[in-house]
């Protein structure tokens, strides 16, 4: 439990840039502070302990205007920004990496026993008053637009917006690509191009398509060399630090570097 609490203190740095120490976090944080109690109110309910556990919850509710049902599941990573006002049913699940804003609702359509709240895959982002009704999946990376009502599944790497909600982006590869290769500059192109056309990002994204031709040219270019008998004699590239950068592609980078 304090692993997952400890990274649920990490995340908020990569997510928020208002927060500016760990003792700021912990004690100014009522999204931190509710996800904290329902990691011991959920330990409760699965002893069987269920009263203490809706205590606990209630309590959280109270101090921070969230409330978060003790038998909903929450993987690692977990965010509410702001918080005032997310619900979250007895049944929900929530996958690692996901981020809540204030107002979101992940609610049930019907009077039935079982599972009747959503299902919320890996870094999917829900966006201020949305509401996600019924048994339903978000898969991975889905994100949902403030105040969208969503009743249907949604598709990976897909955004909806609107009531009832709808699918409005799909990111392609190349999209994928230029998040991988922005994120790896340091570079955030989510919030400036997603929704909006915006000349500046858009010069941008043309750049980081740029890149990564290039990059794969100079692979196809060494492979070749080498493979006429040819020797390359050049230092290696500098490496981009990157904290959170996915560790799958991380490794594909550093196996890039050592073929150049």
């Amino acid at each position: 439990m304090f692993s997952h609490i400890k990274e649920d203190v990490s995340c908020v740095f990569d997510r928020d840039p208002a927060a500016r120490n760990t003792f700021d976090v912990l004690t100014t944080y009522p999204g931190v502070h509710a996800i904290i109690i329902h990691r011991l109110s959920h330990i409760l309910w699965g002893k069987g302990f269920k009263w203490l556990a809706r205590v606990f919850s209630n309590v959280a509710r109270l101090f921070t205007g969230i409330e978060i049902h003790p038998g909903a599941v929450i993987g690692r990573r977990f965010f509410i920004d702001h918080g005032m006002g997310v619900v979250i049913g007895e049944t929900a699940e929530i996958g690692n990496d996901c981020t809540l804003y204030h107002g979101v609702t992940l609610g049930g359509t019907s009077w039935r026993a079982g599972k009747r709240h959503p299902t919320l895959a890996a870094n999917v982002v829900v966006g201020a008053g949305a509401k996600i009704l019924g048994p339903i999946t978000i898969h991975n990376g889905a994100r949902i637009g403030s105040n969208a009502v969503v009743v249907k599944d949604v598709r990976e790497d897909t955004t909806v917006v609107g009531v009832p909600g709808r699918e409005v982006i799909r990111r392609s590869e190349r999209q994928k690509k230029r998040a991988d290769l922005a994120r790896k500059m340091g570079f955030d192109a989510y919030g400036a191009t997603q929704d909006m056309p915006d000349p500046v990002a858009n010069t941008v994204n043309r750049m980081l398509d740029h890149i990564h031709s290039m990059d794969q040219r100079m692979d196809k270019m060494c492979t070749q060399i080498r493979h006429l008998g040819g020797e390359l004699d050049m230092p290696p590239l500098p490496k981009i630090e990157a904290e959170g950068f996915d560790q799958t592609v991380e490794q594909k980078k550093n196996k890039n570097v050592g073929s150049t």
